[in-house]
């Protein structure tokens, strides 16, 4: 997907920018991004008696969001991300401090000036009716086709480059209805750049799509952000992915305190770990995985090949074991033949276990 998005930049239309996607993006340079300062966001609750009163979430948030960078959200549930993300969009108004986008303020920003800046991509299932996929993208040049809303050559231009830009073309005569997940999800980010944002704000793009899908989409956002200059920024619960390919991370933590940073600056800083570590999750700064907490019943000496030891790790773990490489005393001993079928020796007795799903039955049964 990669190489169709760059050669989709290489050949945007003149209203997308076209003087921007030369060299990869020289607006970077020039344009704002997205800034907030002193920003207090929340809700408004209404008191039985006086003013509405603000029931905050979060407070004093200085943040910048880079052009060409992918900034990525992250935070356990109820942390706030949602509230955040739809008080920088516009939708919810911040209880203090602003939120800019090119130096412009969202909150006091007519809404077509505004829909030529910023584009939104929100979470929540989309009843498109009998449009096609064309039809809805098109719907993204709203702010630029004035009172009559007809679409010039130019905004047909667009509509195309921004189908192909997400490797949509071939979905654009079809019904939005009867796109996948994922198609569907490539199709509305189509239509936020055929608006010519400048900031595309993202609430959980990869929520519903499968493990393949999720990594597509998350590579295409990273790649519109570098080749395309945009500032994009994205909250997701799929953590894993985020750390290996975003730019910036914005955690929200447990104490409503939001950490700003490279994913290895938020590790490091151990805020990643005291976010999201539970009874039965924990984080490893290590390999930047998250695994099951499990007690530990007893160890098992391996002598396997390197290729089945992190798969035996695995498997033992849910049995409660760990591994212990090399020769020793204790009682049970895992081999592997020369077929990689797996022989537990346990005394004078040896069974032998020609899938993980054996073996695992077997230590069950036979190992305390």
């Amino acid at each position: 997907m990669t190489d169709r998005v760059q050669k989709a930049f290489r050949r945007a239309p003149g209203p997308v920018r076209g003087a921007d996607l030369a060299a990869g993006g020289p607006a970077a340079s020039t344009r704002g991004g997205l800034a907030v300062h002193t920003l207090a966001i929340g809700h408004v609750t209404r008191r039985a008696w006086g003013r509405p009163a603000g029931r905050r979430i979060l407070d004093g948030l200085d943040l910048l969001a880079r052009p060409g960078e992918l900034t990525v959200l992250l935070g356990p549930n109820g942390a706030g991300k949602s509230t955040l993300l739809r008080t920088l969009c516009g939708l919810l108004r911040p209880l203090e401090g602003s939120v800019r986008v090119d130096g412009l303020d969202v909150h006091t920003t007519p809404p077509a000036a505004l829909a030529r800046r910023l584009a939104i991509v929100l979470t929540g299932r989309l009843d498109p009716g009998l449009l096609s996929a064309r039809e809805l993208v098109a719907l993204g040049r709203h702010p630029h086709t004035g009172m009559t809303g007809r679409l010039t050559a130019a905004d047909r231009t667009a509509v195309a480059w921004a189908l192909e830009a997400v490797a949509a073309t071939e979905l654009a005569d079809r019904p939005v209805g009867e796109l996948s997940d994922g198609e569907r999800q490539r199709v509305l980010i189509a239509r936020a750049l055929a608006q010519e944002p400048r900031v595309i704000l993202l609430d959980e793009p990869t929520a519903f799509l499968d493990a393949p899908s999720r990594a597509a989409l998350t590579a295409l956002l990273h790649d519109l952000a570098r080749q395309q200059g945009l500032t994009v920024v994205a909250s997701t619960h799929d953590l894993e992915l985020a750390l290996r390919i975003a730019d910036v991370v914005w955690l929200i933590d447990r104490q409503s305190r939001l950490h700003a940073g490279a994913p290895e600056d938020v590790m490091r800083s151990g805020a990643l770990t005291a976010a999201f570590d539970t009874e039965h999750l924990a984080f490893n700064p290590v390999t930047a995985t998250f695994g099951l907490r499990r007690a530990t019943r007893g160890a098992v000496r391996a002598d396997v090949p390197a290729h089945l030891l992190p798969l035996l790790e695995r498997a033992l773990a849910r049995e409660g074991l760990t591994i212990i490489q090399g020769s020793g005393a204790e009682e049970s001993v895992i081999v592997a033949d020369s077929d990689d079928t797996l022989l537990l020796r346990q005394g004078h007795g040896v069974v032998r276990a020609r899938t993980f799903e054996e073996l695992a039955r077997v230590v069950r049964r036979g190992i305390q």
